[in-house]
């Protein structure tokens, strides 16, 4: 995959889309991509499996959230 330094891992889209929507996906690619805090058992294994669909890699727990994070409210 290609990266640059002004766009980071948004610079698989080569010259297409400019720089501003670049920047948002790369803030949005950011948040989904890390791990979050499990609400079930507070261990930071919580990862994306597909369009806010959570599932916990230490203890199994799946659930429903947000597109892009977890809504852990």
């Amino acid at each position: 995959m290609a990266r640059t330094k002004k766009v980071g891992i948004s610079g698989r889209f080569g010259s297409r889309y400019g720089k501003g929507v670049k920047d948002r996906i790369k803030d949005i690619e950011r948040i989904q991509r890390k791990k979050h805090t499990c609400p079930e058992c507070l261990k930071p294994a919580l990862k994306r499996e597909a369009s806010g669909i959570w599932k916990c890699k230490k203890c199994g727990a799946k659930f429903a959230g947000k597109a892009y994070e977890p809504s852990l409210t």
